[in-house]
């Protein structure tokens, strides 16, 4: 069990360690050949040009200018310099909402900190409960702790008053913090400009019919039920092959562009290649004409998968984008049921182009429901089996394990610097290590579930690594750990006494979160500004893989905030922080250290480096606001339960309102704000529609909303576009069916003479 001598050697490591990183980022930024790496988001945006292409020879690769480095923390006032509504236009809503996490962090823990340690921390301190507990193991850290308190004690009374206090104030600051992304989503979607998405919605279901096709369907049923907003739409094609088709083209165009720039260069001499795995092995032969004739030969196969596409029924899926000629006419069809059958003609907002992800549109609907069922199972058992690796690491990962598995390293171990060492970092490493693959695997299985958007994909993804954490992170690391710290406790007395030892040993755990909070949260933290994996693999990338400008482009790509590993990495300070705020104040400072260097260095990156993947107008913010709320709740019923432990009689009944209230807080927020992430206001829609209109009377929308929806693969030659886009002329505005029924629109069809009765309306009359 880490010593307050240990806490505090890993501390100084950890500062050191954050500083260092701190002084080489200051270091690494100024140097021209990493200017890409380091103000990636400028050369996006096209308002920054490298600096090596100027200067004498030595100045293009380093800052020879020595003045510049002494002012090496200039970033950490120029990354809080920004006001929020220039950001908001400069990364978007998205970023500045992720910023605010940080912020209420910040704003929850600031005086919770002061109060724990003003009233709590003193009451835990003047008891000697630990020093009489025998064999029970424990260090002077403890003391600060709620097992310093003597069973049955009044002083509990302390504990279950802050309880409420902490309640309350972070309700408060949720509540507003609620009002305020509200107010800034719907600003932002009133005053954003016209993008595709605001007129367009997603249908999915759509009931095939043997007389009919897909995109037949489609417009007949719109034209019929949306007569006056719709305008045109866009069947989904499985388009999964000739994807790949296009990929594999485009890096075949790289290296005939790589070989032709290497021909000038040196013309006397014609570059060669070999055919064989990966260029080495097999025959020798010209790599122009190489590369150029397996560049025919793709641009063949894609001319054949893409004509099979928009020929083949099979490649149709029963779905389309469909746009409508106003924001009011798209809203209403996204938020209301199309038909009497539930389950068919399912309508909702379209992502925007950006945000699709393309792959699940070809996944059948039908489908959806096992793929998810069979994740569910999957997710359970990860979850599970995950605290048996834990559990061993966790018993391994400190003195008395290592001495055990080694026992010849012993002498070494009881050095104390290295056993500081040990007790200090090893848990919160190991840990760290562990978690590590969790986002990429929990992300593959969010993509075969079947979201449709890389945001709901992240979203889904942090949902799971959320859960994850609260079962293998806190409640495993505090029952196991605690399992084998005190297993000699657990021997050695009768069983009554065991969930005695239990709530006086689970306040001691913070210790190895406080290890952990410094390696993740602090030299974490600074090493992502320094962005040391990424700068090597551009300069990798630059020396041997680099071949075209297209390529240095690609190999400085700046990348974007993974929702899916970062939001669940700050929640899990969260749910720390509330579950230990009346067990533990110790641990408090060093969350609140995290919160605010996190918000400095994510506020740079955000200004500097990471490019938006797409905007989503913080839609994440409810799935935020209950995980605060859900660390909230657990926080209560951890107390609650080491009260119990502790024979507080009197004390712990009165804490069972608290997780009630706190209940009754969150769906009083999801009524009263929830609607505003899920629907769009219709007088906001008109009013946005009236202006366009006086704005721009002659816009041509049908244009601009042409090939926003078609799939990439479609876009590489602009004509193969209009062979997919479903254009539809106002004044034909009908098309004929081919049903042997009198199942027809109300208005004269390009091939009809006279207008019929939908059958529908036919059967009421």
């Amino acid at each position: 069990m880490a010593t307050i001598s240990d806490i505090g050697l890993a501390a100084a490591i950890n500062i050191l360690t954050t500083f260092a990183f701190l002084v080489a980022f200051a270091v690494l930024r100024l140097q021209p050949i990493n200017d890409r790496v380091y103000f990636a988001k400028w050369y996006v945006k096209g308002v920054r040009n490298s600096p090596i292409h100027s200067g004498a020879s030595v100045q293009k690769f380093v800052n020879l200018n020595f003045r510049s480095y002494l002012r090496f923390l200039e970033w950490v006032p120029a990354a809080l310099r920004m006001p929020e509504p220039e950001l908001i236009d400069h990364a978007g809503l998205d970023s500045v909402v992720f910023l605010r996490i940080y912020l209420i962090g910040l704003k929850i823990f600031v005086p919770i900190t002061i109060l724990a340690f003003s009233v709590l921390a003193p009451i835990n301190w003047t008891n000697d409960t630990l020093k009489d507990s025998g064999n029970l193991e424990h260090s002077e850290i403890d003391a600060l702790s709620i097992s310093n308190i003597p069973t049955g004690s009044q002083r509990f009374w302390a504990h279950l008053g802050m309880a409420y206090i902490f309640t309350f104030w972070t309700c408060y600051i949720l509540f507003k913090e609620y009002g305020i992304v509200v107010s800034m989503r719907l600003h932002f979607l009133s005053s954003a400009k016209r993008r595709p998405d605001q007129f367009t919605v997603l249908v999915q279901n759509v009931p095939l019919d043997p007389d009919e096709t897909v995109s037949e369907l489609v417009e007949h049923f719109f034209l019929v039920n949306h007569h006056d907003h719709y305008l045109m739409h866009q069947v989904v094609y499985d388009t999964n092959k000739l994807g790949g088709l296009v990929e594999e083209k485009k890096q075949m165009e790289n290296w005939r562009d790589y070989y032709e720039l290497k021909y000038e260069r040196r013309p006397s001499k014609r570059p060669t290649c070999k055919t064989g795995f990966w260029g080495l092995f097999g025959k020798k032969v010209d790599a122009i004409d190489f590369y150029t004739s397996k560049i025919d030969k793709l641009c063949k196969d894609e001319a054949i998968e893409r004509e099979n596409i928009i020929k083949n029924p099979k490649y149709v899926m029963a779905a389309a984008f469909v746009s409508f000629r106003t924001r009011w006419g798209a809203a209403v069809c996204a938020q209301t049921h199309q038909t009497r059958n539930p389950t068919l003609w399912l309508t909702d907002w379209a992502p925007e182009p950006r945000d699709v992800y393309w792959p699940n549109l070809s996944i059948p609907l039908v489908s959806l429901t096992i793929r998810r069922l069979i994740m569910a199972v999957t997710f359970f058992f990860l979850t599970f089996f995950f605290m048996v690796p834990i559990a061993v690491v966790q018993s391994v990962a400190n003195i008395e394990g290592i001495e055990k598995a080694v026992p010849f390293l012993r002498p070494l171990i009881e050095i104390p610097v290295v056993k500081s060492f040990i007790q200090g970092f090893l848990p919160g490493i190991a840990l760290k290590i562990f978690l590590i693959l969790l986002p990429t695997i929990l992300m593959i299985m969010s993509k075969y579930e079947g979201f449709i958007s890389l945001s709901s994909l992240q979203r889904r993804a942090a949902s799971k690594y959320y859960i994850f954490i609260i079962i293998n992170v806190l409640l495993a690391n505090i029952i196991a750990g605690t399992a084998f710290q005190q297993l000699d406790s657990f021997i050695h007395q009768s069983a009554n006494e065991i969930p005695k030892t239990i709530g006086e040993s689970i306040p001691m755990k913070a210790t190895f979160f406080i290890t952990y909070i410094m390696i993740d949260g602090w030299a974490g933290i600074a090493l992502e500004i320094v962005r040391l994996v990424p700068l090597i693999i551009y300069h990798l990338k630059v020396a041997f893989l680099v071949k075209t400008e297209k390529d240095k482009e690609e190999a400085a790509d700046p990348g974007c905030i993974e929702f899916a590993a970062s939001e669940p990495r700050i929640q899990l300070y969260f749910l720390l922080g509330l579950a230990y705020s009346t067990v533990t104040p110790f641990l408090l400072p060093f969350i609140l250290l995290f919160f605010g260097l996190a918000y400095v260095v994510f506020r740079h990156q955000i200004i500097n480096v990471y490019n938006q993947e797409y905007e989503s107008a913080a839609a994440f913010w409810p799935d935020v606001h209950r995980r605060i709320v859900t660390a909230l709740i657990v926080s209560q019923l951890l107390l609650i339960g080491l009260l119990s432990t502790k024979k507080a009689a009197l004390t712990t009944p009165f804490l069972i309102p608290l997780p009630v209230l706190t209940v009754w807080f969150h769906r009083f927020c999801i009524n009263r704000y929830a609607s505003a992430f899920t629907k769009y206001p219709l007088q906001e829609a008109m009013m946005r529609d009236t202006l366009e209109r006086a704005r721009e009377p002659n816009f041509d929308l049908k244009a601009y909303l042409l090939d926003a929806y078609i799939h990439p693969a479609f876009k590489t030659e602009k004509k193969n576009s209009v062979c997919v886009a479903k254009e539809i002329e106002h004044e034909k505005v009908l098309v004929a069916t081919k049903r042997n029924s009198n199942k027809n629109t109300p208005i004269s069809s390009k091939n009809t003479s006279s207008p019929s009765l939908p059958m529908e309306i036919q059967e009421q009359l």
